[in-house]
């Protein structure tokens, strides 16, 4: 099984790492290139360019004066340690098993506005740029047109014929992927919670269910949709009247 999630804002560099695996990222010419854009832009126009305070816009500002190749364990970190959001606390990547990141760095794969696609243990820098940040990159007007083409070719190449591909995406990281081009369907997960007489998406809780699939994924090797239905963390559970083929409904 293949998955995809999206990237965190949220960035965790201090931790002690659970092991010493790493990998490089595959487009680091692309982020290099993009990087450079980035230097160019003051603390205040990134503040502009990104809706962020100040104080973000300089934190950022810094962050883009200080990325430099290549990438090592002293100045970088595997990407599924890194961030630190809504999603990654439902994976919590810190406690999966040794005997269990050959299936996490089989399965997982993060889209990212800087990287393009991520392994898990691909090594990144901080940073900050959203997929749906408007920058156009040469001729390309935007991060959508710059990745699309690079990160659907590489799923393609990853995935086996018959192999599930399971989308945790947001709909913003989502997007740069295209869906008509890839060789295999996308199955869609969605997580409702019953509120006020209806069941709904709630943003907090879903991202956070997102990454507690993505990491029940990991800890039963599942491959099939089936195996996928018997997701129960966070008290969730597959409701087939609410799911079709391609959309599979979670509840609780």
């Amino acid at each position: 099984m293949k998955l995809v999630i999206s990237p965190a804002k949220s960035l965790d560099f201090e931790t002690e790492l659970p092991t010493e695996r790493y990998t490089e990222p595959r487009f680091l010419k692309q982020s290099e290139r993009l990087n450079k854009l980035l230097k160019k832009k003051s603390a205040k126009s990134l503040s502009k360019l990104m809706s962020i305070s100040d104080a973000l816009g300089q934190l950022n500002y810094e962050r883009n004066q200080s990325w430099e190749l290549p990438f090592t364990q002293n100045n970088a970190r595997p990407a599924i340690f890194a961030f630190n959001g809504d999603v990654y606390r439902g994976l919590d990547a810190y406690t999966i098993p040794e005997e269990k990141l050959d299936v996490m760095e089989d399965s997982v794969r993060i889209l990212s506005g800087l990287y393009g696609l991520l392994k898990p243990t691909d090594l990144i820098q901080p940073y900050r740029l959203e997929m749906g940040t408007r920058m156009p990159v040469g001729v390309k007007k935007n991060l959508y047109e710059f990745w699309k083409k690079d990160i659907t070719t590489a799923l393609n190449d990853e995935l086996e014929d018959g192999e599930l591909f399971l989308n945790l995406a947001s709909n913003e990281y989502f997007k740069a992927i295209d869906e008509k081009a890839l060789k295999e369907p996308v199955i869609t997960a969605n997580f409702k919670d019953f509120k006020n007489g209806q069941y709904k998406v709630i943003s907090f809780f879903a991202k956070e269910a997102r990454g507690a699939m993505a990491r029940y994924i990991i800890d039963t090797n599942a491959q099939t949709i089936e195996d996928v239905k018997g997701f129960n963390y966070m008290g969730y559970g597959f409701s087939a009247e609410m799911s079709s083929d391609t959309d599979l409904v979670f509840i609780r």
